[in-house]
C-alpha cells in the first residue's frame, strides 16, 4: 500500500503487511500463549528459533472455571473472581511484552458461556492483553499443530485425542497437517460434577460415565475409524495425569493401556471417594475430575479401538505459540514458507462460496488504500482484519443478492475459518454488515474510534467501486482530522461520475445521523 503524496490515495497491492512498529514481529524474542482452559488457565513463554521451540517459562494455575457455570449456563461472580485473580498474576510476568508477542485464547467454557463478554472485558483488563474465543475445531487444529511439532516423526496417519474440562478434542493428521479435527461437548469437568458429585466413586457411576461419552462420541467412529491411524497420542491434562499414575505404580511405561484404565478404576472403587483416593503421582488438583476423566478414556479406548494411548509433549498452547511465530513470520516476509494459516481460509471461503474474486480484490485494494489515509497508525493486524473483510465482503451472494451483506456477515461469524478465533470472526462479521445500508445496527461497535474507521473505508470501497470496476484513487485525497474525515475530488472526476457523488453525499448523510464520525465532501480543481 502506497501514498504518493500525504493524503492522496494511490491503488494497493492486495496486502502488503509490515513489521508492527511495536517491535512484535522481530524474530528471535520470546512469544506468550495463555490458555483459559476450563479446568486450568496456562501461560507459556517460548522462543522459536529456526523451526526449533525452547521454552523459557510455564506457570499453571488450576481455576476450575467451567465447575463455575450455574443452572442458566452463566459464570458465577466467584468463578470470575478465580480467573481473573489468575489472569492479573500472569500479566505480571508479561510486563515488557508487546501486543503482538501474546495470544491469549479461552475454550469451551467460554464458548458456552451467556455472560462470556463480561467476563472477556474484564479479563483483557486484568491481563492486559484481549482474550479471544476459539472455537472447537480451531482448538483442535492448534492442539495438533502444537502435538505434531514437538512429536517424534512419525511415518503413518496419528490420532490425537486432548479430553479438557468441559470438551474432548479428536484430530486425525498426517506430518504436520490436521486431516480431520472436531471438538465434542464431553470433558472431566462437565462429566465429573454429573456422574460423580462430591468426588463419589461407584461402578453405576463409572457405566453411566462411560454411556455418556460414547454417546456423544459415537458420531466419530467413521471419521477416526482403527484402521485410518498407526498411533494414538494423549495431549494435555487428563492423559498426561493417567499416564503418571500408570507410570508411578509401574503398570504400564506410561501408555494408557485398557488395563491400565481398568486399574485406575479399580482404585477409585476400593477408595470409594477422590477425597480418599491414595495414589502415586496423584497431583491434588487433579483427584476432584479423574473420575470423568478415566470415563471418558475409557470410552474412547472401546469404541475406537485404542490399544495404547501414548502421551505427547505438545498441546494447545505450544500450537499457539508456533500459529503466532508463523504470523509473526508471514509478516516480516521472512522466507518461502512462511505463511498465516488465516489467509489460505479466507482464499477457500472465496471458492467455497464463489465470491467474485476479481471485485474482492479492486475492494480490499481500495479499502486499505483509504484505511492508510484515515488511520496512518494504524497496526498491521486492523490492516490485516479491514483486507479479510474485502475479501469476504459479498460472500452472502451464494445465499441471495438482497440483503447480501447480511448473509455475509451471519456466515463470517458461524463459519469454521481456520486460524480464525470467534471472537474475530464476529469482529469481521459486524464489519462487513456494516458495509452498506444504515449504520444503526453497528450503532454498539462504532462506539470504537478504530473500527468506525475501518467500517467508513469498508464503505467508501464498495461505494466507489459499484460500478465493479477499480476507482480512480488519483482523483481522490482523503484526510482526517479527529473525527471529521473530508474527501476531496477533483472537479473533472466529479462530472464524469455523477452517480457515485450521487452515493457519497448519502453515504455523508448517514455519517451526520450516526455521530460516530463526519465525512465532509469537497470539489477542487487539478493543479
Amino acid at each position: 500500500m502506497t501514498q504518493d503524496t500525504p493524503g492522496r490515495l494511490a491503488r494497493a497491492p492486495q496486502q502488503q503487511p509490515q513489521p508492527a512498529p511495536d517491535g512484535s514481529a522481530e524474530a528471535g524474542l520470546p512469544l506468550a500463549a495463555i490458555d483459559i482452559g476450563s479446568n486450568s488457565f496456562r501461560l507459556e513463554i517460548a522462543q522459536v528459533e529456526r523451526g526449533r521451540y525452547r521454552r523459557s517459562d510455564y506457570l499453571k494455575e488450576t481455576v476450575r472455571l467451567g465447575g463455575g457455570l450455574d443452572a442458566e449456563g452463566r459464570l458465577t461472580e466467584d468463578a470470575m473472581q478465580r480467573g481473573l485473580a489468575c489472569l492479573a498474576g500472569f500479566a505480571e510476568r508479561l510486563r515488557g511484552f508487546a501486543p503482538g508477542r501474546v495470544r491469549a485464547v479461552a475454550t469451551q467454557t467460554l464458548r458456552e458461556a451467556r455472560n462470556r463478554d463480561e467476563f472477556l472485558d474484564r479479563g483483557a483488563v486484568a491481563l492486559g492483553h484481549p482474550i479471544e474465543v476459539i472455537s472447537g475445531r480451531e482448538e483442535a487444529r492448534l492442539i495438533y499443530k502444537g502435538v505434531s511439532r514437538l512429536a517424534p516423526a512419525a511415518s503413518g496417519r496419528r490420532l490425537v485425542i486432548d479430553i479438557g474440562g468441559r470438551s474432548t478434542e479428536m484430530i486425525l493428521g498426517e506430518g504436520a497437517t490436521p486431516l480431520v479435527a472436531e471438538s465434542f461437548q464431553i470433558g472431566s469437568v462437565s462429566l465429573s460434577m454429573r456422574f460423580f458429585p462430591g468426588g463419589r466413586f461407584t461402578e453405576e457411576a463409572f457405566r453411566a460415565a462411560q454411556v455418556a461419552a460414547g454417546a456423544e462420541l459415537e458420531e466419530a467412529l467413521e471419521a477416526f475409524a482403527p484402521g485410518l491411524w498407526s498411533e494414538a497420542l494423549g495431549s494435555s491434562g487428563t492423559a498426561g495425569a493417567v499416564s503418571q499414575l500408570l507410570l508411578a505404580h509401574e503398570i504400564t511405561d506410561g501408555s494408557i493401556t485398557p488395563e491400565g484404565l481398568a486399574w485406575c478404576i479399580e482404585q477409585c472403587l476400593k477408595a470409594g471417594s477422590a477425597e480418599r483416593l491414595q495414589l502415586s503421582g496423584l497431583k491434588e488438583e487433579r483427584r476432584a475430575v479423574l473420575g470423568g476423566g478415566l470415563a471418558i478414556l475409557g470410552a474412547l479406548s472401546t469404541q475406537f479401538g485404542i490399544d495404547a494411548l501414548r502421551p505427547a509433549k505438545g498441546a494447545l498452547r505450544q500450537g499457539v505459540i508456533f500459529d503466532l511465530d508463523e504470523r509473526l513470520s508471514a509478516a516480516r516476509h521472512d522466507g518461502d514458507d512462511a505463511h498465516d494459516v488465516r489467509d489460505e481460509s479466507v482464499q477457500l471461503l472465496q471458492e467455497r462460496f464463489r465470491v467474485d474474486v476479481a471485485q474482492a480484490r479492486r475492494v480490499q485494494a481500495a479499502a486499505l488504500a483509504l484505511h492508510r489515509a484515515l488511520d496512518p497508525k494504524a497496526d498491521e493486524e486492523t490492516r490485516r482484519e479491514l483486507g479479510w473483510a474485502a475479501a469476504l465482503h459479498e460472500l452472502g451472494m451464494t445465499v441471495s443478492h438482497h440483503d447480501h451483506h447480511r448473509h455475509s456477515a451471519y456466515l463470517l461469524a458461524h463459519v469454521d475459518a481456520a486460524g480464525f478465533s470467534q471472537s474475530q470472526q464476529r469482529r469481521l462479521g459486524t464489519l462487513v454488515l456494516g458495509q452498506r445500508g444504515g449504520l444503526r445496527k453497528i450503532e454498539e461497535a462504532l462506539a470504537d474510534p478504530g473500527f468506525a474507521r475501518q467500517v467508513l473505508a469498508l464503505r467508501l470501497a464498495v461505494l466507489l467501486c459499484h460500478a465493479r470496476s477499480a476507482p480512480d484513487l488519483d482523483a481522490l485525497v482523503l484526510r482526517r482530522s479527529g473525527t471529521t474525515a473530508t474527501l476531496t475530488m477533483q472537479a473533472d472526476w466529479a462530472q464524469q461520475h455523477p452517480r457515485s457523488v450521487y452515493l457519497l453525499q448519502e453515504e455523508k448523510a448517514l455519517w451526520e445521523r450516526s455521530g460516530a464520525l463526519r465525512l465532509v465532501l469537497r470539489t477542487a480543481r487539478r493543479d
